[in-house]
């Protein structure tokens, strides 16, 4: 049986040089894998975000198991090696210190996708959390336009609505919703309206289903849970805009612990249900084989798994 590539489109390492880059092997599978790691989000300063991309870069490269990813033939090169192809994502648009050239210096060092805003309004937009949702900036406007320029993919996870109907209305190529799921089925500030995924698909755009448990349901982080958006997703916009993103925490049990001990860091969004619960790689890379027990044509499982986005990587990425 020929399997397809594999896509995780965001995962997060702790956000320290000395996080064991090792730990995506484990997406490791036949017909090859490709990981989006994050390195980093609305408090993390431009340098520490540097730092980080240029130690994991080094990491990866040392890893055997492990290629750097500049462009979708480098995903290629690792499916035959038998390796997994890294590249990197960012979840704020702060660490650009409002400097639109740093799109390219971190687009240079491998970053491929950006989000504008990381739940609460900054210099380019909303965040889904806002009370007032005022959408994107002037300055996210030029955001936008930049990464368009750049090569770089427009991300709305984390964003507002209203910034990510902006956002959609506004890109000359396809945005993607990274790690989000369908607000229709559960209603969280992170899922997103239908109105948001029919935009996004029609820039050619992917949604990322993800493995979050707060926002598959209540605390339910099982492959049943990723499959029933995905359902939902799939009849709403079709299954050429529908892909996977776990957000799976490497430093989970790190982070529970601190919200069980400094829970006023913590909004009530996410704490409610107590300890979070993430998809694992493992359980991700069982999503094929239950797509493939509910009925999904080979050519829709494929497209799902990763085919999307690499459509998408495709077709923005310069």
């Amino acid at each position: 049986m020929d399997h397809p590539l594999l896509w995780e489109q965001h995962c997060c390492l702790p956000l320290v040089p000395s996080a064991d880059i090792g730990e995506l092997a484990r997406y490791a599978r036949p017909g090859g894998s490709y990981v989006s790691v994050n390195v980093g989000f609305s408090p993390h300063p431009t340098e520490l975000v540097f730092e980080l991309l240029h130690t994991w870069r080094r990491g990866v490269t040392a890893d055997e198991r492990l290629t750097l990813v500049d462009g979708v033939a480098d995903i290629d090169a690792a499916t035959r090696a038998g390796q997994v192809g890294v590249a990197f994502d960012l979840e704020d648009s702060g660490p650009l210190g409002g400097r639109l050239e740093r799109v390219k210096e971190f687009y240079d060092l491998g970053v491929r996708t950006l989000l504008p805003t990381y739940n609460v309004r900054n210099a380019a937009g909303s965040g889904c959390t806002d009370a007032v949702d005022e959408g994107l900036t002037a300055y996210g406007r030029d955001l936008v336009r930049e990464m368009n320029a750049v090569g770089m993919v427009v991300d709305g996870s984390h964003c507002s609505i209203r910034t990510g109907l902006d956002m959609a209305a506004l890109t000359e190529k396809p945005m993607v919703y990274s790690h989000s799921c369908m607000r229709a089925l559960w209603e969280h500030e992170r899922n997103i309206t239908d109105e948001q995924a029919r935009t996004c698909a029609e820039t050619g755009g992917v949604i990322g289903i993800t493995g979050v448990g707060i926002f598959l349901g209540p605390n339910d982080a099982s492959v049943d849970a990723l499959v029933r958006h995905i359902d939902y997703a799939v009849e709403l916009v079709g299954p050429e805009h529908v892909g996977i993103s776990s957000d799976y925490s490497f430093d989970l049990d790190d982070l529970n612990r601190e919200m069980t001990e400094n829970p006023e860091l913590f909004p009530e969004m996410y704490a409610r249900w107590g300890p979070i619960k993430i998809m694992p790689p493992e359980d991700l890379l069982r999503v094929e084989q239950a797509l493939a027990d509910r009925g999904y044509p080979a050519e829709a499982i494929t497209g799902i798994l990763g085919g999307n986005f690499r459509r998408v990587a495709e077709q923005v990425w310069s």
